[in-house]
């Protein structure tokens, strides 16, 4: 069931936009986020037609003068019920206001009887303790899908103009059995083969100051899905830590690499180096044709050394700690559907401390600003 009654900013209404015109199938979209058809028509129709998601903007002359008349109809009968208090106290005025508070603004009836809209919502509280930082503190880590420790929740606080200790927020977090998914035990990898190809190792741990899909990372990890061990694969930007394309797929295979790439919405062609582990699931005649056609060089860990491709080992312990550690998909839809939602999560809103605790998307932005300045 959509959800009607939720609130929607701009960036996310154009978020949608772009996955309609990029060919996105509007079913998917409701389906996945939970909106509206009607919804999801009408943002494309407006942003369409005007730019813009805000009903004004999408007005006829008409439809503007019709809401001008009634404005003004209404101001005269606010005036009109109103206006015997205008002499009077405060307290009458403030009375007056909220016993018509269901009819009229309560902006325009201030400005009338000539109060401040201070008064109106004053109350006198007693002192308590610091529930709005408890609240804060709730909702930052119900954001993060549970998974900020204090050290993140710190971060965002101090985003919004609260400086407060990891102690502090520590005793909050155990004051409501907030625990971080990074306080779970975690599970233990398997071993496998590895191919013995001789490709050296282009990065050679040189994992910052790289340009924009210069140089991709990439690995593979297990899921459970319906009891059975499916897969994903991710595609990493070192520029920004950016999760360019994903996929899944039952079986840890050429195929799933190939799903991956697949997804990606950058030019493949700007793509400089690949670098991965030796998984045999990149060492194979469709990802060596992949690579060649877009010329795409090869760079490959050292064996039994993960510290060469340290940050898609980092990335991916994120990823089995928030996404994956202690779930089991009901169906192979499920985890398509959740994998793109995390990814959508991961890109856009989850802050790294190597990236000075921004989202990826946001580091990019700020990248860009900093060589415009």
């Amino acid at each position: 069931m959509s959800n009607t009654n939720k609130r929607y900013n701009e960036e996310f209404k154009k978020q949608i936009v772009e996955l309609i015109n990029s060919g996105k199938n509007i079913n998917e979209v409701v389906k996945e986020y939970n909106i509206a058809r009607s919804t999801v028509n009408k943002w494309v129709k407006d942003y369409s037609s005007s730019g813009s998601f805000k009903a004004k903007d999408n007005r006829s002359d008409e439809e503007n003068e019709l809401i001008k008349l009634k404005k003004e109809n209404q101001r005269l009968k606010m005036e009109n019920d109103i206006f015997k208090a205008s002499g009077a106290d405060n307290g009458t005025k403030i009375d007056v206001i909220k016993a018509n508070k269901h009819k009229y603004s309560i902006s325009a009836m201030c400005k009338i009887l000539n109060i401040s809209r201070s008064l109106i919502y004053y109350k006198k509280v007693e002192k308590t303790c610091d529930s709005k930082l408890d609240n804060e503190i709730i909702s930052i880590f119900k954001k993060s899908r549970n998974n900020y420790g204090s050290r993140k929740i710190k971060v965002e606080l101090s985003k919004i103009g609260y400086i407060v200790s990891r102690r502090k927020i520590r005793k909050i977090m155990s004051k409501y059995s907030l625990v971080s998914k990074y306080t779970l035990k975690q599970y233990k990898v398997h071993k496998t083969k590895y191919n013995e190809e001789k490709i050296n190792n282009l990065l050679k741990r040189d994992f910052k100051n790289k340009e924009k899909l210069d140089v991709i990372v990439s690995d593979l990890t297990y899921v459970n899905v319906n009891g059975k061990w499916n897969y994903i694969c991710i595609l990493l930007d070192l520029y920004n830590r950016e999760i360019i394309g994903y996929s899944a797929g039952a079986n840890k295979d050429k195929y799933i690499v190939y799903k991956a790439f697949a997804n990606v919405k950058y030019p493949l062609d700007n793509i400089n180096i690949l670098h991965t582990d030796r998984g045999n699931e990149f060492k194979n005649s469709m990802i060596d044709n992949l690579l060649k056609t877009f010329n795409i060089s090869r760079s490959l860990s050292k064996k039994g050394c993960p510290y060469d491709n340290a940050v898609a080992e980092a990335t991916f312990k994120i990823i089995k700690t928030e996404f994956v550690f202690n779930r089991i998909f009901k169906s192979f839809e499920e985890l398509e559907t959740s994998l793109f939602d995390y990814v959508n999560w991961y890109n856009k809103f989850r802050v790294h401390s190597s990236l000075g605790y921004l989202s990826p998307i946001e580091y990019k932005a700020f990248l860009s600003e900093k060589k415009l300045s």
